[in-house]
């Protein structure tokens, strides 16, 4: 069998050729092969409805059966252009003008469609298995990913090899729809968005500011066990310091619009690199005294398209748990093993246990791409890949993608759901340090310049409680869980007891909620159990009169009657934030 890319390439053909049957008015746009599907962008005079996705399925298993040859044909680039002008296909017209004057226009053909694309292909449409791919969706795209451009209907697709590979996939997606970290924070009341406040921004509520809280106060302790100091800088500076960094020249497009304040303009900040910088040189520096780590977990504010929001995962402001790290040469190989220990063990104590590592590194035939000295680069990517190397890291080189302020290294993190997400980030930066012209004073008394690493471990706090909220479906472990306890009354008598019980598992650190409303306890229970609290103690006259409670699990589910004091004494290790 074909090259699954290549298979699902092909399905994107037979998808765009349906219709083209079926709405002989749509135009082509491009029809690439993605990560676990395909998609096709049409210009289309209506909405496309789930009937119409029907439809355009049954056409494909038609266009299937016919069993056509996939031929591919070079075409010179005036004939290409004819083709496609008399077509009325602008968007590919667009597609050859771009291309290098001796670059081949290359077309493939089945039946009577032809499309503009490079390939390749499978020989036959009969080689797609027809109960084997499924149409899933459709989504405004713009042309181009340009706003300024016309909006297109972008028709998601998924193809495999066989019906029961298609069939798995299909029950992982539904899965995913379940986990969807949108629908939970709304239904467990974590966080919403608001139209008066602005897309992309944030409104954390009390249960998803005390998860984040928690996350929080995990990440400072943390760091400062392991040598770190907490900085905190504006949300805003002048513009000027952004041009001294690089970024009103790198970075314009995602800052948001300056304001002026007594004649000066100000920016609000993108990133947190500049302050740090600026602590560093606000005295004279030792080789005594580096390394100097310093974190913050800075709320910084990028411009996204509106198109690309998603949730938590892509928000225009967020809060990054950032640290610069100022060394010496001597130093920087311990520095970056520390950064890479530190990621690792906050990601397992998430619950997060597979991971993926890319070195990217500079192209060599390109240095003059890249900031700083080449030999310094040089060292840098070579201390990176020892490390990896020594540690027994499975990682990837990607050779010209490093920043050209410095190679680095991506760890992405999978779910449970296998899924990958970007996770941290170990950055070298020779490009800062010289345009602020940092310096310590070295052994020697002569001024040195440091090396300068960004590092995020967890990176957007937004997007890594997505993350998790996904993980988990909802569920978190016990010492995250905003709500760990529910004490249950049975009846409008109890209540007193449940409060009770209540203020002595408070006493104990646990955070506890007391259910009084008059409703039957089946209920009390299973709003319990869909808000996704780890424990429900349910308390009656029973329960009062022999000083205990009720126990149940939220997966677990009656574990029975106990003492309050024995079920403290069994859930301390469980409530209990790790390390």
């Amino acid at each position: 069998m074909a090259e699954l890319d290549t298979y699902r390439h092909s399905v994107a053909h037979v998808m765009a050729q349906a219709v083209k049957r079926l709405f002989p008015e749509a135009r082509l746009a491009i029809g690439p092969p993605i990560a676990d599907g395909f998609y096709y962008d049409f210009e289309l005079e209506r909405p496309l409805t789930p009937e119409d996705l029907e439809a355009i399925e049954a056409e494909m298993r038609s266009i299937i059966a016919e069993d056509l040859p996939i031929e591919r044909r070079v075409l010179p680039r005036a004939e290409a252009e004819e083709f496609f002008r008399r077509a009325g296909e602008r968007y590919k017209l667009e597609l050859i003008e771009e291309l290098p004057e001796d670059e081949e226009v290359s077309c493939y053909t089945q039946g009577e469609f032809t499309d503009l694309c490079a390939g390749p292909h499978l020989a036959r449409t009969g080689e797609i298995d027809p109960e084997a791919f499924k149409l899933l969706n459709v989504a405004g795209a713009y042309w181009r990913g340009d706003e300024r451009r016309e909006m297109l209907q972008r028709i998601y697709g998924t193809a495999f090899e066989t019906k029961e590979q298609l069939e798995a996939h299909l029950e992982r997606l539904e899965e995913a729809a379940r986990r969807d970290h949108r629908r939970l924070g709304r239904e467990l009341d974590l966080f919403s968005f608001s139209d008066e406040v602005g897309a992309g921004l944030v409104l954390w509520h009390p249960k998803g500011a005390t998860v984040r809280m928690l996350i929080e106060d995990f990440w400072r302790r943390v760091h400062l066990q392991r040598g770190y100091d907490i900085v905190y800088s504006p949300h805003i500076a002048r513009a000027g310091l952004w041009k001294t960094s690089g970024h009103l020249q790198w970075y314009r497009d995602s800052m948001y619009s300056g304001m002026n304040i007594d004649g000066v303009e100000y920016l609000v900040k993108p990133m947190n690199c500049p302050f740090h910088i600026l602590m560093y040189k606000s005295r004279t520096r030792s080789y005594r005294e580096l390394p100097l780590r310093w974190a913050e977990l800075g709320t910084v504010y990028r411009y996204e398209r509106s198109g690309v929001l998603h949730g938590l995962l892509r928000v225009r402001g967020f809060t990054q748990d950032d640290a610069h790290i100022f060394c010496r040469p001597d130093q920087l190989e311990a520095e970056i093993e520390g950064v890479i220990d530190l990621a690792l063990f906050l990601l397992k104590s998430f619950g997060f246990d597979r991971f993926e590592m890319e070195l990217s590194l500079s192209d060599p035939e390109n240095m003059d791409r890249y900031a700083g000295d080449p030999e310094r680069w040089r060292e840098a990517e070579a201390v990176l890949e020892a490390i990896l190397e020594r540690r027994g890291e499975t990682y990837k080189k990607a050779v010209g993608e490093a920043a050209f302020y410095g190679p680095k290294i991506d760890i992405k993190l999978f779910d449970a759901l296998d899924r990958g997400w970007q996770g941290p980030t170990i950055q070298f930066d020779f490009n800062l340090p010289e345009r602020f012209d940092l310096t310590y004073m070295g052994e020697d008394n002569l001024p040195h310049r440091p090396y300068m690493v960004h590092r995020t471990v967890l990176g957007a706090m937004e997007r890594f409680l997505g993350n998790l909220i996904e993980h988990y479906g909802g569920a978190f472990p016990m010492w995250l869980a905003p709500v760990q306890v529910k004490v249950l009354p049975v009846t409008e008598r109890n209540i007193a007891y449940a409060e009770k019980v209540q203020g002595r598992l408070r006493e104990a650190g646990l955070r506890v909620e007391v259910d009084a409303r008059d409703e039957k306890i089946g209920y009390k229970v299973r709003q319990a159990q869909l808000e996704k609290v780890p424990y429900m103690l349910v308390v009656g006259n029973r329960e009062e009169q022999a000083s205990t409670v009720a126990v149940r699990h939220r997966s677990q589910g009656d574990l029975g009657p106990r003492s309050l004091e024995d079920f403290l004494a069994s859930v301390s290790e469980e409530a209990r934030m790790p390390g």
